[in-house]
């Protein structure tokens, strides 16, 4: 059995960690409410304006076809990898690179896949088996719709000169604290609508259909990546607020075990002084 030294020293370790763990719980589930309340807001928008585009690109002459609608022979595929910069977080960017894994080896196994990461973890992971074009880890440090299209425009200008014959994003969609959703989702080309509800539908347009479709594309897709990046944001706080509340526990059950070992410890030593104190004046009594 450990001295009592010894003991004592683990027991204010694993104190120091329950206090770290609780802290950092505290303030992600304080982050977790505000980045929450913005996708729960954006995401309807998002994906209404997602249809809406998709039935009005569908719906176009193929003189006027979207660059961002073209269906091309698939060769070489571009997957963006959108997990976080920092750890502690359970299985949350794990499973995003086991989810880049399948991809490559099951998916497109014959294909040319390439990646783009969006937070460091992700391009710490996959820079060392693929190809890794770019990581835009940094937008973190300031997640705005301004800094995300940027993204998004490089994302576009990758697809419309060719280089690249599909773009798909992979990322943790946020259903509640404890549970997140690994979601594999086309950006480029634009899905085409499977429903027929709204496609027969004549709605008047001003200015003109072409107008409207080529200048809210752009707007649409950079939408669709800022919901992706705000999505994975909500669900890494989630993951993160689950993890260290789980830690917590566990250092809480750490501690109480030490604390009963201790105390067992200090009565196995109390009553063993008494032993030689007894047996001590019991020789000299002799």
């Amino acid at each position: 059995m450990a001295n009592l030294k010894e003991i004592r020293n683990r027991i204010s370790s694993v104190s120091s960690t329950m206090q770290i763990t609780s802290a950092m719980k505290m303030v992600s589930a304080a982050k977790l409410k505000k980045a929450q309340d913005a996708i729960t807001a954006m995401r309807p928008y998002s994906d209404k304006l997602t249809e809406l585009l998709q039935g009005l690109s569908a719906s176009l002459d193929a003189d006027y076809g979207s660059a961002y609608s073209e269906q091309r022979e698939i060769k070489k595929v571009l997957v963006v990898a959108i997990n976080s910069n920092r750890g502690l977080c359970g299985a949350f960017n794990s499973n995003i690179i086991k989810e880049a894994n399948r991809l490559v080896n099951e998916a497109y196994a014959s294909k040319d896949v390439s990646f783009i990461t969006i937070g460091k973890k992700a391009n710490d992971a996959l820079s060392k088996s693929f190809n890794v074009i770019a990581n835009h880890s940094g937008v973190y440090d300031d997640l705005t719709f301004e800094n995300v299209s940027i993204i998004a425009e490089e994302l576009m200008d990758h697809f419309t000169i060719g280089e690249y014959d599909k773009i798909e994003l992979i990322y943790n969609k946020f259903k509640n604290a404890a549970t997140q959703i690994v979601t594999r989702e086309q950006f480029l080309p634009i899905v085409p609508l499977e429903s027929e509800d709204n496609a027969n539908l004549d709605y008047i347009f001003e200015p003109s259909k072409e107008e409207i479709v080529e200048t809210l594309i752009p707007k649409s897709l950079k939408t669709q990546l800022f919901k992706g990046i705000r999505d994975s944001f909500a669900s890494e706080h989630g993951a993160r607020m689950t993890a260290m509340h789980k830690a917590t526990d566990n250092a809480k059950e750490l501690r109480d075990q030490l604390k009963l070992t201790y105390n067992k410890a200090r009565q196995a030593a109390i009553t063993n002084e008494i032993l030689e104190i007894v047996g001590g004046a019991e020789a000299l009594n002799g």
